[in-house]
């Protein structure tokens, strides 16, 4: 459980390294049928994903596949900021904490 806890003062301090950076993208767009247990009312949404990816570009593109992959279409821009991780990050590059907000148009 400890060793859990130090993943973040590891990765500042240079005790371990990644190639990744931890972003948060988010984007417009349609919600149609949602599956993987996701839920979201079918109309427009904003979709909101927390990364660990490469770049910002490569935070984009995994928003937008994964997105498609459980019923999101990302219509609008895709804004992605840097942000602290809430996970560690991994071998590859992964996203997680994915959520929906519907709204009227």
């Amino acid at each position: 459980m400890e060793e859990g806890k130090n993943w973040k003062l590891k990765l500042r301090y240079g005790k371990e390294t990644t190639p990744y950076k931890h972003f948060t993208a988010l984007s417009d767009g349609l919600v149609g049928d949602m599956v993987g247990g996701f839920e979201c009312p079918k109309g427009p949404a904003i979709m909101a994903m927390k990364t660990w990816a490469t770049d910002a570009g490569e935070s984009a593109d995994m928003l937008r596949v994964i997105g498609a992959q459980i019923g999101f279409e990302a219509t609008g821009e895709i804004q992605v900021y840097e942000t602290e991780p809430e996970q560690p990050p991994k071998d590859n590059p992964f996203g997680y904490g994915i959520n929906f907000t519907s709204y009227d148009e």
